[in-house]
């Protein structure tokens, strides 16, 4: 095992609750529970010695293979052993995800494909982030790890023998051609941690029952487009990205990884960001699921509706999985983070930040309108919107913290007027197609100042380009969506001349940075990588403004940033390394509505070409 695997050497297995993460080297090295927002049973990628993780080798001089099972999230690992092809299984049950759930199961099978091959494991849990002590109880029917109010217990299925190391557990197997064996991991509180008999026959069902899942919800995906294969896992990572429950997607599944090496630019990513959420609506509406955009729009309505904010403002731009407004940031001062990279944060102090996009994401999303949907919205949410749109138009001319949560100060960030445009423009066109009542006189008149204000102050002569905040010339790629909400033609002079100033400045081999730190500085010590985000909104962009072969080219590059399982963290590095929390959400929705906005503009152009 490396002492710290690079980040996108992972695949990504979870139940809609929670998640784990499963190193190509078959460790999993990251596992929150009973949520993806709670303390960490195994957080090895984020300090070695003190993280915990539950880990399996085989007897071979080769790098073992990774693959997901087509259109599925049950992840294998293959090992090219001495004697033979071995394969790890690995995969959460989804039962029920709707329910909330204080246990969740990680289900490990072991098969040999050829010859004979010797299995090693190695579980050391260490509960809440590495902070609280266990002791290991074994028992006829499984091997526990007592927390102390909380717990984990493996049981066996096969010729498993273990060995006790102090309060961990090392375990060995071998096994034939066509022999099964497997190993459960379950974890929950102590009072509800009970464990149901289990032999190959119920290992078999879950197994296909879990398969069986992920291909009939791939089945109501309505793609049938150029990239089926990128765009389906893209789909179920969102998937594998949102507590069911509540609709709620988390922006990553993990916390504290680094956006530079050694850097302190490390966030904790396993909420719900309102902007997030809301684009991932428009993404996965894009591909026919429609009920998880309901889901969201429910979570999204609650949130207006309840008020409850840390910021003080009617929404705030992230919160907890279940709506709660508490993140208080502290530091892990034990974890030494991920390659050395310090430090470890959990919870998130940009919750009270001002970012007044927020209220413009949050309408595109309560705005679309699709078949199958009951739109109408109803009485009490529409109220909650239309008395935030109110206060908006007092509010919408202010500085604010800006879509990428710098910490250098408020400032006038053209984005944030561009989704405060947004925000009115969709109010108006609801109240008008819903006939539902709101002062859409005051609506109109602040989105129509908003246009001239950023038309006049978002725009610098000397640039050519729209600016990232008034009255300086920094470029920003945030503002690549502003084609994609309306504010003006992909075919505008002003447009294309920024889309040129851009590719100038922001863009190196089709990757693209979000802005120039040291052009405009952010408050944060260090540098980053390219932003994959801004990546896929740079196809759109080029698609949108008939720049089909660019767009193209720089799509299917992007895509070979990609990992061995199709997956993207939040940045790309120097050297072509994942950097960042992974997978992240951001990402993979616009890989999405990349490749829709590609494939619409490339049939388009065939028909005129026709």
């Amino acid at each position: 095992m490396q002492r710290y695997a690079p980040i996108e050497n992972h695949g990504l297995v979870g139940d809609l609750q929670t998640a784990a993460l499963v190193s190509f080297e078959g460790t999993v090295d990251w596992l929150c529970a009973p949520r993806f927002d709670s303390p960490s049973v195994f957080a090895s990628i984020l300090d070695h010695e003190h993280g915990g993780y539950f880990g399996v080798t085989a007897d071979s001089r080769r790098p073992p293979v990774q693959l997901y099972l087509q259109d599925t999230a049950v992840l294998v690992t293959r090992f090219l052993a001495e004697d033979g092809v071995g394969e790890v299984i690995d995969f959460m049950p989804v039962d029920h995800p709707e329910r909330p759930s204080d246990t969740h199961r990680l289900i490990r099978i072991f098969r040999v494909a050829r010859g004979r091959v010797r299995f090693s494991l190695e579980c050391r849990p260490r509960f809440d982030y590495g902070r609280r002590a266990h002791r290991l109880v074994t028992g006829e029917d499984a091997v526990r790890f007592d927390g102390g109010g909380f717990q984990a217990a493996l049981q066996s299925v096969g010729p498993v023998r273990w060995t006790r190391d102090g309060d961990d557990i090392l375990g060995e197997l071998t096994i034939g051609q066509d022999e099964l064996a497997a190993v459960v991991l379950t974890v929950g509180s102590t009072k509800d941690l009970r464990l149901a008999p289990l032999g190959k026959p119920e290992i078999r069902e879950l197994f296909e029952h879990t398969r069986d899942f992920w291909h009939g919800w791939m089945r109501r995906s309505t793609y049938r487009g150029r990239w089926q294969d990128m765009v389906n896992r893209s789909a179920i990572t969102l998937k594998l990205l949102t507590y069911a429950p509540t609709g709620a997607p988390v922006a990553a599944a993990t916390m504290g990884l680094p956006e530079q090496i050694g850097g302190g630019r490390n966030w904790d990513y396993r909420y719900t960001w309102v902007r997030d959420g809301s684009l991932s609506v428009s993404a996965l509406l894009g591909l026919g699921y429609v009920d998880e955009a309901v889901a969201f729009r429910r979570w999204l309505g609650d949130r207006l509706r309840a008020g409850r904010t840390v910021s003080g403002e009617p929404l705030q731009i992230m919160y907890r999985v279940d709506g709660d407004p508490e993140l208080t940031e502290e530091v892990l001062d034990h974890f030494e983070g991920y390659r050395q990279s310090a430090p470890v944060r959990v919870g998130n102090g940009a919750a009270g930040q001002l970012q007044l996009d927020i209220y413009g994401e949050a309408a595109l999303a309560l705005g679309h309108s699709v078949d199958g949907m009951d739109d109408v919205p109803p009485y009490d949410g529409w109220q909650a919107l239309a008395g935030v749109l109110d206060w908006l138009v007092k509010e919408w001319d202010r500085p604010d913290e800006g879509i990428w949560e710098t910490r250098g100060g408020q400032k006038d960030f053209t984005y944030s007027r561009l989704m405060c445009w947004a925000a009115f423009d969709r109010g108006v066109r609801m109240a008008q197609h819903y006939a539902r009542p709101g002062d859409t006189v005051q609506w109109a008149t602040a989105r129509d100042d908003i246009l001239r204000q950023v038309m006049e102050r978002g725009w610098s002569s000397r640039r050519q380009a729209f600016v990232q905040q008034y009255g300086e010339t920094t470029l920003d790629a945030s503002l690549l969506l502003m084609p994609g909400v309306g504010f003006i033609s992909a075919t505008d002079p002003r447009w294309l001349s920024t889309l040129d100033a851009m590719e100038q400045e922001l863009v190196s081999d089709s990757l693209v940075h979000r802005y120039d730190p040291a052009a405009s500085p952010d408050g944060l010590r260090g540098s980053e990588g390219t932003f994959s985000l801004c990546s896929f909104l740079y196809v759109d962009a080029l698609a949108r403004s008939g720049k089909l072969g660019p767009a193209r080219y720089a799509f299917d590059k992007m895509l070979t940033y990609a990992n061995h399982a199709g997956l993207f963290a939040e940045e790309i590095g120097p050297t072509g390394e994942q950097l960042g929390n992974f997978p992240q959400a951001f990402t993979h929705l616009a890989l999405i509505t990349a490749a829709l906005s590609l494939d619409h503009q490339m049939d388009r152009a065939g028909r005129v070409g026709a």
